[in-house]
């Protein structure tokens, strides 16, 4: 396949404000940079909100409702809406934005996992916020919830009932079987779009003979109906894209699985990262998609069917 989906995911829910003065948290900083990441060749854009006034993960609606409408009439990328959230967030919690927006994509999380990011605490960091700290210290003692029950209620509310289709996030080879479980009970149909992420304290590590053996796991469970994407958190972000490009898959960047452009060197907005890594996979051979080629490959609602 020479086309490759670029999905950038802008903000997440990971990194703190303190990390970086580029990770956007208004909502004017969220969709400006979306519109920017769109135009440098994102054809998804996956939109984590925030509390505009210290930065901290946020489920209420009227944070996504303030950047949505912004990027939508800006660009036609793919809005692709967490129902992750945060892993501190109850499933109705994360569920509430995802709801009122029928996004044509989410991301789904397919497994329970240990989420640790405490490690994050070894940089030297000035903290601008009294939450930051205790957030990413206490994460030694956080599960991160994706229970079947809660993984078939996603499907369920967002797919069967809204026609959203989704990033289905796999973070270690049990995530694999756990999604082919939900294709044998007929509760996801293809094409199914699986995101390897790597990298994650908790998950698999990015290393090159992991992805090949859950390319070939995932061969073996879904055959011809699936297409692959990698997301590798902190350094290996680029290597392990190219990596993808060379094997046939898709790709994803953004500074919610890294803050760095460089080794040492900051980012300065996501578009600079959809640049680079547009600049990789082109030089692999492979043509970037269009936000259209995108829905056709996905098989997606249209932008005309979603609610802001």
């Amino acid at each position: 396949m020479s086309k490759i989906i670029i999905t950038c995911a802008v903000t997440g829910s990971i990194h703190t404000p303190s990390m970086s003065p580029y990770l956007p948290v208004t909502a004017e900083a969220i969709a400006g940079q979306a519109i920017a990441a769109a135009k440098a060749g994102a054809a998804i854009l996956h939109l984590h909100a925030r509390d505009p006034h210290d930065g901290r993960p946020s489920a209420e609606v009227e944070d996504f409702m303030a950047f949505l409408p912004a990027i939508r009439a800006e660009t036609d990328a793919v809005i692709n809406l967490t129902t992750g959230g945060s892993a501190i967030m109850t499933m109705e919690q994360r569920l509430a934005g995802p709801l009122a927006a029928g996004p044509e994509m989410c991301s789904l999380n397919m497994g329970t996992m240990n989420f640790a990011l405490y490690p994050m605490l070894g940089k030297r960091i000035e903290w601008l916020h009294d939450w930051e700290e205790p957030f990413l210290r206490n994460s030694d003692d956080l599960v991160f919830k994706n229970t079947p029950r809660d993984i078939e209620c996603v499907l369920t509310l967002m797919g069967q009932e809204r026609g959203a289709r989704f990033e289905f996030e796999c973070y270690d080879l049990s995530h694999l079987h756990m999604l082919h479980h939900f294709v044998d009970r007929g509760l996801v149909k293809a094409p199914v779009f699986i995101q390897f992420v790597m990298g994650v304290l908790g998950g698999v590590a990015a290393e090159p003979e992991h992805l090949a053996y859950l390319k070939q796991t995932a061969d073996g469970l879904f055959g011809d109906d699936y297409m692959f994407s990698v997301l590798a958190a902190g350094r290996q972000q680029m290597p392990m894209a190219r990596l993808c490009a060379s094997m046939g898959g898709h790709v994803r960047v953004g500074l919610e699985d890294n803050l760095y452009i460089a080794r040492g060197e900051l980012a300065t907005s996501n578009a600079e990262q959809v640049e680079k890594v547009r600049d990789i996979v082109e030089a692999a051979g492979r043509v970037v998609a269009t936000p259209d080629e995108t829905r056709a490959m996905l098989g997606l609602k249209g932008s005309d069917k979603v609610g802001f």
